[in-house]
């Protein structure tokens, strides 16, 4: 590379898979890349100058970094956004990122939602149940969704439609967090509980990139499976959405609001909403781009995203967006009970239905698996692509069944 090329900071744990696609996205546009991690000796196999950061403590990761100023920086999730942000006030990036007080804010439920309610976005009713108080003493209206404030992703996420089932899943979740080995646990107010009305209507979800408050919109998912709960698993991701224009420019307008309200104004930003009566109701927004393996299904409509991710923060020109790209879909391969798998069949079987680009399994035989709310992983990913929407998630749901899954049981978890 050459000497005047841009430098940009890759913040991301250890454990990402998500650091040897940015190291070769960078690569391949002539970007200088420097990583920020916990754990150093883990990359470096890269050959890249790396720095021992810690996710919790922004001031021994400031004093880390020394006198080295970069040009932009990058993140791959929650916890690394936040540091990146903080690196971005400080001034060790020249380039714009999202706001800290932002992505704080959008990873805790409670800041999120009290923000938007006074932003007037449209957000679910919520209450927020302090750690050992009483379920009842709030007057939640039903049915209603408990989750935990800080954590993300379906895990932990139970619908109550009655008095009965709202103090079982309150104590269910609350099992579930005490046991939780997440970084946040030390964070003022992770034990709180949020309860919100469970609201009726089919879930979206906004995948764009914001700079100086403007979203590039990439793409926005229609989720055909019904999320209705009792949990709330993610499978399937179909885009373009069919749902009319009106209803899209709904959806992006209230996503983008949303970022705004927050501070989300330079960076990725993966918003999920619910389209019912009311019109679009944000129920989430993140600081990162789509989560697990999700990226590479838009790699029919932006090339590689971690290329266009790094683009943007070295302040390099941007291809253009595909003008004519094809429909793309994503499942995740649900758990459909708990177990250690034994053997998987049927994967050559599912890459050769029309469309399908790839199946991918990220959980190995002799691991363990858990469904929901317990559970937080899936059995890997299939991708596809097509000429319309219909005919992905055909594609998608004829791979999966011939996927066949074989697993031992586990051992009860005991509260």
């Amino acid at each position: 590379m050459s000497e005047d090329a841009p430098t940009v900071l890759l913040v991301a744990p250890a454990t990402s898979y998500r650091i040897e696609a940015f190291v070769r996205a960078a690569a391949r546009i002539g970007v200088t890349m420097v990583i920020a991690t916990d754990v150093p000796a883990a990359s470096g196999s890269f050959g890249l100058p790396v720095h021992r950061v810690s996710f919790t403590d922004a001031e021994a990761s400031l004093a880390a970094l020394g006198a080295v100023r970069f040009d932009g920086v990058v993140a791959v999730d929650e916890r690394s956004a936040w540091l990146a942000a903080r690196f971005a006030e400080a001034g060790v990036v020249r380039g714009a990122f999202h706001s800290a007080s932002g992505v704080l804010a959008a990873r805790d439920k409670r800041k999120m939602r009290a923000a938007l309610l006074a932003a007037g976005v449209s957000v679910p009713r919520f209450a927020v149940l302090a750690a050992g108080a009483q379920v009842h003493a709030l007057g939640v209206e039903l049915p209603g969704v408990v989750k935990p404030s800080m954590l993300s992703g379906s895990q932990w996420v139970i619908r109550a439609n009655d008095a009965t089932e709202l103090d079982h899943a309150a104590a269910r979740t609350r099992a579930i967090l005490a046991r939780h080995d997440s970084p946040l646990c030390a964070e003022p107010g992770f034990f709180e509980l949020l309860l919100e009305s469970y609201v009726d209507g089919e879930e979206v979800a906004v995948e764009g990139l914001m700079r100086a408050g403007e979203l590039e919109l990439l793409a926005v998912f229609d989720k055909p499976d019904p999320l209705c709960g009792p949990y709330f698993e993610e499978t399937l991701y179909i885009a373009p959405s069919r749902k009319s224009r009106e209803v899209v420019a709904s959806v992006v307008a209230t996503a983008v609001a949303a970022a705004r309200a927050l501070g989300l104004c330079d960076g990725p930003i993966h918003a999920e909403l619910r389209v019912g009566e009311r019109g679009p109701v944000l129920i989430e927004i993140a600081a990162r781009s789509i989560g697990g393996l999700c990226s590479r299904a838009l790699s029919h409509l932006v090339g590689s995203l971690e290329e266009r991710l790094l683009r943007g923060a070295a302040g390099l020109p941007l291809e253009p967006l595909r003008r004519e790209p094809p429909a793309i879909g994503v499942m995740m391969i649900p758990v459909p009970r708990s177990g250690v798998l034994c053997a998987v069949s049927g994967v050559e079987e599912a890459c050769r239905v029309p469309g399908v680009d790839a199946v991918t399994m990220t959980v190995a035989v002799g691991e363990s698996v858990r469904t929901l709310p317990e559970g937080n992983s899936y059995f890997g990913f299939v991708f596809a692509h097509a000429s319309e929407p219909g005919a992905v998630e055909q594609a998608l749901r004829e791979a999966h069944a011939a996927l066949r899954f074989s697993l031992t049981p586990l051992l009860p978890l005991v509260n």
